[in-house]
């Protein structure tokens, strides 16, 4: 900046460095680019594996694109901003976390050439908009199918799709079956709203050991606890089951309290008092005759000797979470004071407590439940990381299942549906008028990433497939018409039964252009904020090197 006598005025530090105008656009959708080559390879059933070392030295492998782009650094903060929409898919629908990325990194690609020939960020975003107002509608007006909710084998069908490009995808069967259980399990209906809550009521539990196809949806609970007496009894059928939220201790003062003795009995006194309450807590649990006792807290030795003398095996410090599933699974209430129990609050619906012996740690079963609005998804398999995987699919599976119980309406995959909403968009473009037209055409391109990617992973000609499979599009009638995953052909995809939830395929769009829109909108980044040194002068902050640490 320039004053009026000619010198230059610093308004910004001279640590702070300043990129501003087409450079740092370039440069946004270079760093783009970046991010989606990392995960291309990680789409369709032919998708790789990627291995990733944590920086505790823990390894990852994976093909899900939130986790891959979760545990990558990067620097520039575009590039952060693609790893926040994998976070961003994978916590609103659980799937899809891979193509977001892949798309947003194309369509990001595409404006390129337009910020080349000096056309304005504002009108390239405009198109932008427009495309993506009329893909949502093309999608949920032309494209989409309701899915009629009594038909399983369809359900099942959405659920193969999701699976099938992941690791588990060699059990499949398996595992929809879980995912379409454990989401009827927990699915709750009630003055016309429905709730699925995956994440509290349907607790995967990992065991390494066995085989993959031991894994299990449990009728009930799974509890890594064990009874705190060993002469309670480990086997209750239809048990009768107390959950408490208090502790079977004395309690202590909040505060420090002082005790002035005259008596030598007074002590004696003191000491009777706590057991009396211990004991008038056990009284007041062991009148409504139960089996089981859980509580969130600790539990005594002296109230252990109490209930164990009436029958009554105890399980104790257990996990806020965990007491809910129960609650929710054998129909009991939490009670947080033992006087305040009712008949009312016991739970009666649940079969059969068991503890069983896996490996070297005790395990608790509470299965058999009549109606079980919780469940335990029991995964086995041959080590921890395998285990990490198959958890992360079933994750996918089980948002997958979700989403369609909350919105049943279906889209055909395989980039079959990517091809038919480009058609459909380049035959409007040509209603556009005026310049914006162009960059809406580019968006329509940008979709057909999806199909040619599919091809690039199964290691056929792309040129030629891609040709065919637009001539194809081109005819009316054929907008089911995609890329087989596994051969690289094309294929009808209603006849190969590759389906995704409509739910999952707009948001892929919806993120993905707007991540582009976004960042085609930077023109300016200013980076080099510096701490304050003592005196007063900025200094780079000192990041600790492995030599500076051995020191």
């Amino acid at each position: 900046m320039m004053s009026q006598s000619g010198a230059p005025v610093l308004v910004l530090n001279t640590n702070t460095k300043r990129r501003f105008g087409h450079k740092v656009q370039k440069e946004n959708i270079a760093a783009g680019k970046a991010i989606a080559d990392v995960v291309r390879t990680c789409i369709g059933p032919r998708a790789m594996l990627k291995m990733l070392m944590d920086p505790m030295g823990g390894i990852v492998m994976t093909n899900d694109g939130n986790a891959i782009l979760r545990e990558i650094t990067v620097q520039h903060p575009a590039a952060k901003s693609f790893i926040e929409i994998a976070r961003t898919q994978d916590e609103e629908v659980g799937d899809g976390t891979t193509s977001v990325v892949v798309l947003a990194g194309e369509i990001l690609g595409v404006a390129e050439q337009f910020l080349e020939q000096k056309i304005h960020p504002t009108v390239i975003i405009k198109a932008y908009r427009q495309a993506l107002e009329d893909m949502l509608n093309i999608l949920d007006k032309e494209f989409s199918i309701p899915l009629p909710m009594d038909d399983e084998n369809k359900l099942i069908e959405v659920i193969q799709s999701c699976i099938g490009t992941k690791f588990i995808g060699t059990w499949s069967d398996l595992a929809c079956g879980i995912a379409l259980n454990a989401v009827k399990t927990v699915k709750i209906q009630e003055d016309g709203r429905t709730e699925i809550d995956i994440k509290k009521y349907a607790k995967v539990e990992k065991l390494p050991g066995g085989a993959i196809e031991d894994s299990e949806l449990l009728n009930g609970i799974m509890l890594n606890k064990d009874i705190t007496h060993p002469k309670m009894r480990r086997l209750i059928k239809n048990p009768r089951i107390i959950l408490l939220d208090c502790s079977l201790e004395f309690k202590k003062g909040e505060s420090q309290t002082d005790v002035e003795i005259v008596k030598e009995t007074d002590f004696t006194r003191l000491l009777q008092i706590e057991e009396e309450f211990i004991k008038q807590m056990c009284n007041d649990i062991i009148a409504l005759k139960p089996d089981l006792v859980c509580t969130e807290k600790g539990v005594s030795d002296l109230a252990q000797h109490y209930l164990m003398k009436a029958n009554i095996s105890v399980l104790r410090r257990l996990r806020k979470s965990d007491n809910n599933r129960i609650a929710r699974a054998c129909n009991a209430t939490i009670v947080t004071r033992t006087d305040e129990l009712r008949e009312i609050h016991v739970g009666t619906e649940a079969g059969r407590f068991e503890i069983k012996k896996i490996g070297d740690e005790y395990f608790t079963f509470i299965t058999e439940c009549i109606n079980p609005k919780a469940c335990t998804i029991l995964l086995r398999g041959p080590s921890k990381d395998i285990l990490n995987e198959v958890e992360r699919n079933l994750q996918d599976a089980l948002h997958v299942a979700k989403n369609i119980m909350l919105n049943p309406r279906l889209v055909t995959g395989g980039g079959s549906i990517e091809m038919a909403v480009s058609q459909a968009l380049l035959k409007k473009s040509s209603n556009i008028a005026g310049v914006v037209q162009w960059p809406y055409k580019a968006i329509a391109q940008a979709l057909e990433v999806i199909p040619r990617t599919l091809l690039q992973n199964c290691g056929v000609s792309t040129i030629r497939t891609m040709t065919s499979l637009r001539a194809k599009h081109a005819i009316r009638g054929n907008e089911y018409w995609g890329i087989n995953g596994e051969t690289g052909e094309m294929s009808n995809m209603k006849d190969l039964k590759v389906w995704e939830p409509i739910v999952v395929k707009s948001q892929i769009y919806k993120t993905a252009i707007e991540t582009a829109i976004l960042l085609v909108r930077i023109d300016d980044i200013v980076s080099g904020t510096k701490k304050i040194g003592d005196d007063g002068q900025s200094k780079p902050s000192a990041q600790p090197t492995a030599e500076s640490m051995k020191e």
